[in-house]
């Protein structure tokens, strides 16, 4: 079959992605290639159509087990033979599995760079590679922002599989991490693919300086909008994940734990939890999320600062990859800086971490559209107003806070520059405790000068002051503040300081009219009640076949159903994401139920 033949017959769509027919061709024609797509944009496309139109067998190497499980799972349900060689099998079935390779039975296979390793010497005398595609290539990268040192043996790919092409593809690359994965990989004159890194359908959100319990409030309300979806939490640590956890069940909601602390099997059942929607919500470390292909993540929280844009663009990732409106919110405040400045400075690549976690604390803290930065980061040079995050929905206002500013500078200069964040601030707010009390600091000039703005406010004032290079923080000195050149400018008035208008965070969130979570993402002519019981029906099946309930039907697909409503196999079959293989599987018992749904409408 063409490729336009084996994407309608066994993935159900009538249509190519940007640059996935392009990649496909090239593959075919025998070239290798370096893929870049955002996560969700049908990188897997790109190797499963060549694959099936290829003589022999396609080896994809993939970092975990559970991400080989979903993409087998997946390919199994649209009709296509694909299996993986891993530890989670016995040796009856690996044994089974080979033989079937060995035969021509099995189109792709998956495995990890160890077991490639393992294998390699048996794939070269028993079987035809049509392929070989590397997933989560950043992974080779000594730049890359999750190095995995097993990844570098496959720079000598090429060298046992002389005559199969070679697909390297990630979501997460940099300008550095792309050249390096080149070199690392030795590829033969490939050419390189570079896919919008746009996911308009992500909304982008970052709430500053919020106390925890302001934190806690709207990641309730989160949950809220969308109850009985599926969600991600981020946390710094350990400590954190766990506790954010505990609170969000005293409130009665479906939550899992998932951090490097746990057992792998702990961490194995809290992931089939989450994948087969038996809990709504994790509160994850960043260890959680490389082998999740769960397609209706609808909304995904960062409770604190990511390392860098690479990690943050990819956790966002995670969320929407059926390309249906999901939220993201970033939480950002200054102890989450100074926690990873530290953990950037005791790294083995210092100068590289302090640099990645500028360019994301400079996100944070942007004043101009998020989504510009995102894609402009990645090398996609962007003028856009998204209309989907916070600053576009939001522009700030600006004021002259020279005097402002002057006063907490006056302050650190008083006290010998040997104060940090929050003594300044009880300086200015004239607050007596004891700390300020045993310096005598209360005998200053300016103490209590600023007692007529909020403690709050004073904080987010002092972190503008720092990205506008007023102030530095002394991370060798116990965090004391120092004055700049800039900020001696501003404090002897050589220079006026705008500061951005605070906006308190809105609370109309919490007082919205709460609606049925699924009306989130409802179209136009939709049935409501009939994508319900569509759900229903699809949760039933994936039940009885062990398998989660998008690897059935799509929530997409889902929506389609309930807008169209067609009643026989032949129009169930039109809708996208419906392929050959669901339509003769599934298509009866979906066709049976919106007929009943429509003859109890009259």
């Amino acid at each position: 079959m063409t490729a336009h033949e084996i994407l309608k017959t066994y993935y159900g769509y009538d249509s190519f992605r940007p640059l996935q027919e392009e990649i496909i061709r090239h593959v075919v024609g025998g070239g290798d290639a370096l893929v870049l797509m955002p996560t969700g944009g049908g990188k897997s496309l790109c190797y499963q159509i060549p694959a099936l139109m290829l003589d022999g067998t396609a080896l994809v190497v993939s970092p975990l087990i559970s991400l080989m499980k979903d993409q087998v799972d997946a390919l199994k349900s649209n009709g296509i033979c694909a299996e993986a060689l891993n530890s989670s099998n016995d040796s009856i079935t690996d044994a089974d599995i080979c033989q079937r390779i060995s035969h021509g039975e099995v189109k792709i296979l998956y495995l990890s760079p160890e077991r490639l390793a393992i294998e390699k010497d048996w794939l070269q005398q028993n079987v035809n590679i049509s392929l070989i595609a590397i997933d989560e290539a950043h992974c080779i990268s000594q730049w890359g922002h999750d190095f995995r040192p097993e990844y570098t043996q496959l720079g000598e790919i090429h060298e046992a599989f002389p005559s199969s092409p070679v697909l390297a593809l990630t979501a997460t690359a940099d300008k550095t991490t792309k050249i390096d994965i080149l070199k690392q990989l030795k590829l033969r004159n490939p050419r390189i693919f570079i896919s919008s890194f746009d996911r308009p359908n992500l909304s982008l959100d970052v709430r500053r300086l919020l106390t925890a319990k302001d934190r806690l409030s709207i990641i309730k309300n989160t949950i809220l909008r969308h109850r009985g979806e599926s969600g991600i939490i981020y946390c710094l640590s350990r400590k954190a994940t766990q506790q954010l956890a505990d609170k969000l069940r005293e409130s009665g909601f479906s939550v899992g734990v998932y951090h490097a602390g746990m057992t792998a099997q702990q961490r194995t059942q809290v992931q089939e939890d989450f994948i087969n929607d038996r809990i709504d919500v994790i509160c994850a470390t960043i260890a959680f999320g490389m082998g999740i292909d769960k397609s209706n993540v609808r909304f995904v929280i960062h409770n604190n600062l990511p390392k860098s844009i690479e990690s943050f663009y990819q956790e966002i990732g995670r969320g929407g990859r059926d390309g249906l409106n999901t939220e993201t919110i970033l939480f950002y405040n200054l102890q989450d800086l100074i926690t990873l400045k530290k953990f950037a400075e005791e790294s083995n690549q210092k100068d590289i971490n302090l640099e990645k976690l500028k360019r994301m604390e400079e996100y944070a803290e942007a004043l101009v559209c998020r989504r510009r930065i995102l894609l402009n980061y990645f090398g996609e040079t962007s003028d856009c107003q998204c209309g989907n995050c916070d600053v576009c929905k939001n522009p700030p206002q600006r004021f002259d806070g020279t005097v402002i500013v002057q006063k907490a500078l006056s302050a650190i200069r008083r006290t010998g520059q040997q104060i940090g964040m929050w003594a300044t601030i009880d300086i200015l707010r004239g607050n007596t405790n004891a700390a300020i009390m045993s310096k005598g600091y209360n005998s200053l000039k300016t103490f209590g000068v600023g007692r007529d703005i909020p403690a709050r406010e004073w904080h987010d004032y002092l972190l503008q002051m720092l990205q506008m290079g007023y102030i530095e923080i002394a991370y060798d000195e116990d965090m004391h503040l120092k004055v700049t050149t800039l900020g001696d400018d501003v404090l002897y008035g050589r220079k006026q300081a705008d500061l951005a208008v605070i906006v308190h965070e809105d609370k109309r969130t919490s007082r919205k009219k709460e609606v049925h979570p699924q009306l989130f993402n409802l179209v136009q002519g939709e049935d409501a009640e009939l994508f319900e019981k569509l759900r229903v029906l699809r949760r039933t099946i994936a039940d009885e076949i062990n398998k989660p309930a998008y690897i059935v039907l799509s929530d997409k697909t889902l929506h389609a159903l309930a807008q169209s409503r067609p009643t026989t196999l032949d129009d169930f079959g039109e809708i996208s994401g419906i392929g050959q293989y669901k339509k003769d599987t599934l298509g009866e018992r979906f066709t049976a139920l919106i007929r009943e749904h429509l003859s109890k409408l009259g």
